[in-house]
């Protein structure tokens, strides 16, 4: 979880909850992509108000809910989540404020929209060529589809999904960003 994040939403919420809104996400890549993605769209969401907020996993939102929701600060409230955890995200967001919702994972939607091609690029000009190659060759992996090796491999190491979470985002072309996050953008 992103303490920095949490705290910065937490205090705005306190002191002026009309003046903003959370973006509630499961995790730490979710995060990074949203705001690559505001960022290279002209947006400034923490100068908007708009705090993007990793929970630490969908089984948390009833948490962040009873805070920034209409019994805790009264903030405006959207979601981003895995198709696997919408029925958390209905559950604590239903009538509260709109959530949209990944095919498999965010990292699923952007590899899509890259094409897998373009995903390895990505990954070679990290220099993480090798350790995809490898990854790809081991036996639990060998005869997955190449979308599925590329998404997997992002949660392979501390920190590389967050990492390829900004990358996947920065690269991505402006018309093809994937639906749940033009959605989100467009909601907030």
């Amino acid at each position: 979880m992103d303490e920095v994040s949490l705290a910065a939403a937490t205090e705005r919420a306190r002191s002026d909850p009309g003046s903003c809104a959370v973006v509630l996400v499961e995790g730490m890549s979710d995060q990074a992509a949203v705001q690559t993605m505001a960022e290279r769209s002209g947006r400034d969401l923490p100068a908007e108000g708009i705090f993007v907020v990793p929970m630490g996993g969908a089984t948390n939102i009833g948490h962040f809910v009873d805070l920034f929701g209409p019994h805790g600060f009264g903030v405006r409230l959207v979601g981003l989540c895995d198709q696997g955890e919408e029925r958390d995200f209905r559950r604590g967001l239903d009538g509260v404020g709109p959530y949209f919702v990944c095919v498999a994972d965010l990292e699923d939607e952007l590899i899509r929209a890259l094409g897998t091609s373009r995903v390895e690029e990505l990954i070679q000009a990290e220099g993480e060529s090798r350790p995809f190659l490898t990854f790809t060759r081991q036996p639990a992996h060998r005869g997955e589809a190449r979308d599925q090796q590329l998404r997997r491999f992002m949660g392979t190491r501390s920190g590389r999904k967050v990492r390829y979470g900004h990358v996947l985002a920065a690269a991505l072309d402006l018309t093809r960003v994937p639906g749940p996050l033009a959605g989100l953008l467009t909601a907030v």
